[in-house]
């Protein structure tokens, strides 16, 4: 049985996933209170399945980019749990589980998390392998700059403001035409963390899950404070 954890942005989510079938699966906007609601939450996650923590055979967790503080109290509580159970710890990006979230469409895919004052986290992906693979490294930026750099029809995915939908809508003069994805696979969520880190797990060796290998991932620029 699988833990999955997601505080890298102002939404949480839990997931119980045990191999075979996703058993349960809640997301909800936070915003600044991760540290308040993640340990109840787990807690009660567990309760409603009738799952005890000692029953827990590996945890997964997002590591970012995202909100530092939001990134570590997730990390912290994964690792904690890991720790003290001696189970494997997986880390997965906010931005592959994004991606993971989404079908195959015709086009790239461009996954987004918010980096607050208007600026944004972005990375494209590309379908390979009847998966999508990631085709560059996260940037941080604004919608503008975004928009400017898409080199072919994509998809985007991910947290998307009202400035990001204007921006999208405006966008019938670029070369390349952009698809805002529906909501439902915009929302990231632990269901698909939890998905990814089976296919780690049964793919890769023991010592590759070690909970103190796991640390965020913050992504900066020269000019980030």
């Amino acid at each position: 049985m699988l833990l999955a954890i997601d505080t890298a942005t102002r939404y949480m989510s839990l997931a119980l996933h045990d191999g075979n079938s996703l058993l349960a699966e809640q997301t909800w906007p936070t915003d600044n209170n991760h540290s308040v609601e993640l340990a109840p939450s787990v807690r009660t996650l567990l309760q409603r399945c009738e799952i005890s923590i000692a029953t827990l055979t590996g945890v997964a967790v997002s590591i970012g980019p995202g909100s530092y503080t939001g990134l570590r109290i997730g990390v912290a509580l994964a690792k904690g749990i890991a720790s003290a159970r001696k189970l494997p710890l997986v880390g997965i990006s906010t931005l592959d589980i994004l991606a993971a979230g989404h079908p195959q469409v015709r086009g790239g895919l461009v996954a987004v998390v918010q980096a607050g004052r208007g600026r944004i986290i972005a990375a494209s992906y590309r379908w390979r392998k009847e998966s999508w693979a990631q085709r560059s490294e996260p940037m941080l930026m604004d919608w503008e700059t975004l928009i400017a750099s898409i080199d072919g029809p994509a998809h985007i995915t991910g947290e998307v403001d009202e400035q990001g939908r204007a921006a999208i809508e405006n966008t019938q003069d670029q070369a390349w035409p952009m698809t805002l994805a529906p909501a439902a696979y915009r929302l990231r969520r632990a269901g698909f963390l939890a998905d990814e880190a089976w296919s780690l797990l049964r793919g890769g060796k023991p010592e590759q899950f070690e909970a103190a290998r796991v640390t965020p991932v913050y992504v900066k620029t020269k000019d980030t404070p």
